[in-house]
């Protein structure tokens, strides 16, 4: 029986409160649990303003993980913030909408971040998923952050802005220097200026302020909140995410696995995540390149993107993915 599904829920993940949305056109449709970046940027407030069509295919759960958006405490215990924690969580929300829903498998996207998580998760548990879907693909944070960084550097020298190069300047990372949290907000405001970051035509960081300022399913005081998840969040596990080598730490999948990845994307390298399917063996893969968007295709070409999911990840093919990835 067709059946309408919009609910903001709170459910006992593994000893504790963690919140999530739930969005369908029709419950009997397959399950998509979508895994957010960050570390703790939890996206459903994106899809008031840019809508990705996710619930007209799927049920979809947009869970904010542990320490994150509606899911944050203060008194969140530092050492529950590990990676083995957030996959044992992952697990434990697919076995909540399996049992909800009644699915033997569900299907699981991540996007930035969240593909690290989703990686992982899909590697260590193939059994309770159909297919992974990265948006965004980690593959070598680091690696990925110091060529953003040259390219950035080099663009606002060719362009003269002194300000920006100054600002870069502190931060060598060109020379082996540190990657850490405090460059984060310099390299967010360069890519954002270039159309280089979150969106192609978003220039400022004011505008993901401003979508979660007015995301009607956050309380006001669930809005005031969001920023310390993610600045909590964010120190926890942003050295896991920077050490990571997902081309070496999963050389296998054993469902397909399918990405999604912009061409004006330098928060996460575009070209690392190419090498990523290229080296990853899976029963079926495929990259997709999205040519008017950055770092989000999923809020920047959603009608592409609901095309691909619709056409080929739902039937278990690669048809329209590109086409020397194929070969």
């Amino acid at each position: 029986m067709q059946q309408q599904l919009n609910e903001k829920i709170r459910v006992e993940i593994n000893g504790m409160r963690q919140g999530m949305f739930l969005q369908s056109e029709n419950t009997s449709n397959p399950v998509l649990l979508f895994l957010h970046g960050g570390p703790g940027s939890p996206e459903i407030a994106f899809t008031q303003k840019h809508p990705t069509g996710l619930e007209k295919i799927f049920t979809v759960c947009w869970w904010e993980q542990r320490g994150s958006g509606i899911s944050y405490q203060r008194n969140i215990p530092k050492e529950m913030m590990t990676i083995d924690q957030m996959i044992s969580d992952t697990i434990a929300v697919v076995q909540y909408l399996r049992r909800r829903f009644g699915k033997d498998k569900i299907y699981i996207m991540g996007h930035s971040w969240g593909t690290v998580l989703g990686t992982l998760t899909a590697q260590r548990a193939p059994e309770l998923f159909h297919a992974y879907i990265g948006i965004g693909q980690v593959a070598r944070q680091e690696e990925s952050e110091r060529l953003a960084y040259t390219y950035m550097l080099n663009k606002f020298r060719t362009a003269g802005n002194q300000k920006m190069v100054r600002k870069f300047k502190k931060y060598p990372i060109d020379q082996g220097g540190e990657i850490g949290i405090k460059y984060l907000s310099v390299r967010s405001d360069g890519m954002q200026k270039l159309g280089i970051g979150t969106m192609h035509r978003s220039k400022s960081m004011l505008d993901c302020v401003k979508i979660v300022l007015g995301f009607k399913g956050y309380t006001w005081q669930e809005k005031l909140k969001f920023p310390m998840g993610n600045s909590f969040s964010l120190n926890c596990l942003w050295d896991f995410v920077l050490q990571s080598d997902l081309i070496k730490q999963v050389p296998r999948l054993e469902i397909p696995a399918y990405v999604l990845h912009g061409k004006f994307d330098y928060q996460v390298s575009y070209v690392i995540a190419k090498q990523f399917v290229q080296a990853i063996e899976a029963p079926l893969k495929g990259f997709y390149t999205f040519d008017r968007s950055a770092h989000s295709p999923c809020f920047e070409e959603p009608k592409k993107m609901c095309h691909i999911l619709r056409k080929d990840v739902l039937n278990g093919k690669a048809d329209l993915a590109d086409k020397q990835k194929q070969e």
